[in-house]
């Protein structure tokens, strides 16, 4: 069991039969009356995202939550395919369980694949992941000197900003947890 005074980003609670993920929380001490803990909440199956505050002694079981390094095999335009490390079984994943993870991986790509009672709910690419700069505009000589920045689309399709020096055909690593640059493969 969790009290709510507890709550932290990332910790997973079973509430009214739901399985939902911290996603922010805050300890409220008012002037007058009892303090409380306003939370911002996921639902890691329907996706759903709730804001709600508990009273810190309030109780919730803990959700356990498994999680499997696996591989991105390929998709067939519907479902998305995942191999299990160990047993080499594949998964079928659909658009909604793959989301979030879509813009930073590539076929033959490691992921990590969370499960609730054996049912795949979310897919988390690599924390840095290394990926072709396929369209942006072209530097200019010079442009090294100022700390500008501009769109630039990668392979997988994500849009994100990235220094003036980069050009297209650019191996990039991207910090996939903020979708920003970090620095030229």
């Amino acid at each position: 069991m969790v009290s709510a005074g507890d709550f932290r980003k990332g910790l997973t609670v079973e509430i009214d039969g739901q399985v939902w993920i911290i996603v922010d929380f805050q300890h409220v001490k008012p002037g007058k009356g009892a303090a409380f803990v306003r939370t911002k909440m996921k639902n890691i199956m329907q996706g759903n995202v709730l804001e709600k505050s508990y009273n810190p002694s309030e109780k919730f079981p803990k959700a356990h939550v498994e999680t499997k390094a696996m591989e991105y095999l390929y998709s067939d335009g519907e479902l998305y395919y995942f191999m299990d490390n160990e047993s080499y079984e594949q998964i079928p994943l659909n658009h909604n369980q793959v989301e979030d993870a879509l813009n930073y991986i590539k076929e033959n790509m490691p992921v990590t694949i969370r499960f609730f009672k054996g049912e795949a709910f979310s897919v988390d690419p690599p924390n840095f992941v290394e990926l072709e700069v396929s369209e942006t505009d072209p530097g200019f000589k010079g442009d090294t000197a100022t700390a500008g920045n501009k769109p630039a689309i990668l392979e997988t399709g994500a849009k994100i900003m990235v220094p003036l020096f980069i050009n297209q055909g650019d191996i990039i690593r991207v910090d996939t947890r903020t979708g920003e640059y970090m620095e030229r493969a």
